[in-house]
């Protein structure tokens, strides 16, 4: 978590201990609300740069040669709002392979639409029909997991980013 995030976090719990001392039960619910969506939100994405990471080493390890670059701070548009988090950028040879996930962080960079707490894209340059888009949502259990928007809402497994990363590495 960067120094603007972690202030943010706690400019949030001082704000909602106001709220509760205030006897503003509502707003505090709303600020507990987004700080557990918050929460949430920051899990799912760390994982999915992990995960994608890992098996990019892995692979790499394999023989393969992917170059990687991370990126914080990274904006991206939906249909509907922009969303502010991570861009992760494998290459291979002449293939590019491109993981961003985030959500809105004020209020003019719109809303997760679909109900969900983030977005995600993993777009394979110049392959549009391998791209695929993703909404994190609360699973059952109430952990983070990522869905397809692409397919049919079906959830994303370790799996799929392998057959990502094979198409980057033109193992199809």
């Amino acid at each position: 978590m960067g120094e603007l995030d972690e202030a943010w976090a706690a400019a949030l719990s001082e704000a909602e201990r106001r709220a509760r001392l205030a006897g503003r039960r509502d707003v505090a619910e709303y600020l507990s609300l987004k700080n557990s969506n918050d929460l949430l939100r920051t899990a799912g994405v760390d994982w999915l740069v992990a995960e994608f990471t890992s098996l990019a080493g892995e692979a790499n390890r394999a023989g393969a040669s992917i170059q990687i670059s991370k990126k914080e701070g990274h904006r991206f548009g939906t249909p509907s709002s922009t969303m502010v988090g991570h861009l992760i950028t494998f290459t291979n040879g002449v293939r590019t392979l491109f993981v961003e996930a985030g959500w809105p962080r004020t209020p003019r960079d719109g809303f997760v639409r679909g109900g969900g707490l983030a977005s995600a894209n993993i777009r394979h340059l110049g392959i549009k029909t391998a791209n695929e888009e993703l909404l994190l949502v609360k699973s059952a259990n109430g952990a983070p997991a990522w869905k397809s928007v692409s397919k049919k809402h079906t959830f994303l497994h370790q799996s799929d980013m392998r057959r990502h990363l094979s198409i980057l590495l033109d193992r199809r």
